[in-house]
């Protein structure tokens, strides 16, 4: 179910490029979550290309980071300055989330790998043990301290998403930060020593105050605001009565597969977990 997350089989990782490249390269630019963009004469978005970055005409970080190859051609991730004058007339900043849809399934996980890997660059510059300046490690996605030996790779910070069902029911819940009307499943960060399973278990009792029995694992989706991995689960419902902690979650409740309120759309997890569920109820109680 989470085939539309996954990279199409073009694409192949790296840390380094082995030899000087001779093409032209696809550059993402980042700026915090923003990215530098060119519409094309078709009004759809792009990523610039150009054999260096200097012809982009930005003001760049001094150290492009190589992500991999996309159809053999080469790409690289950079930070820049979205304040100062850009050359392109062509180009434009916009956030990651506003990308989604407008470029292809490829390019946009790709626009997201650089968002987590330059925000990374540019917040881990020193040893957190000793103070000295990092240096990117030779043969891994990390950075080393060249007076204490200490690494420190990308963050990831993973969560699990819950999605409880009942019968032809899900429940689904409100935030305090949700607009108004907006539902989703319940979500939570795994903490130090905790295997996922716990975590959902512990987020849902916290949450909402109720146990859930058996769980499967559905799917995953690399989340780079700023740099989640959401790990989906659905689960049972087992015993309880539905009781919202009023800090995390302020509304929730059990909603009929034919009438689900506003929710995510495909762009999250949560979206591809409800269209799922949506699909084997139908399969199992009948159409909508």
């Amino acid at each position: 179910m989470d085939g539309h997350h996954r990279f199409s089989g073009r694409f192949e990782p790296v840390v380094r490029f082995e030899t000087p490249l001779a093409t032209a390269a696809w550059w993402f630019v980042c700026d915090g979550s923003r990215l530098w963009v060119r519409r094309e004469a078709d009004g759809s978005f792009g990523m610039p290309r150009a054999a260096r970055a200097v012809l982009l005409g930005l003001a760049l970080d001094p150290v492009p980071h190589p992500l991999g190859y996309l159809d053999g051609v080469p790409c690289y991730g950079v930070g820049a300055d979205s304040k100062a004058e850009a050359a392109d007339p062509q180009g434009q900043w916009l956030d990651l989330r506003r990308l989604h849809d407008r470029l292809p399934t490829d390019l946009f996980l790709l626009a997201g790998r650089a968002v987590q890997i330059v925000a990374w660059d540019r917040t881990h510059r020193y040893c957190g043990r000793c103070a000295t300046p990092l240096m990117l490690a030779e043969s891994d996605r990390a950075k080393q301290c060249p007076a204490c030996g200490l690494r420190q790779f990308p963050r990831l910070a993973p969560a699990v998403m819950a999605m409880v069902v009942r019968g032809p029911e899900v429940l689904l819940a409100r935030g305090p930060d949700f607009p108004e009307g907006l539902f989703s499943i319940l979500a939570g960060f795994v903490e130090p020593g905790e295997t996922l399973e716990a975590c959902v278990r512990r987020e849902v009792a916290e949450e909402v105050g109720i146990a859930v029995g058996a769980m499967r694992y559905l799917g995953s989706q690399p989340w780079p605001f700023p740099h989640s991995l959401m790990i989906g689960f659905v689960c049972e419902y087992a015993s309880g009565e539905l009781r919202p902690d009023g800090v995390e979650i302020v509304e929730a409740g059990w909603f009929d597969y034919r009438a689900l309120p506003s929710h995510p759309g495909p762009m999250s997890l949560a979206g591809l977990l409800l269209a799922d569920f949506v699909a084997e109820c139908a399969r199992v109680f009948g159409p909508r």
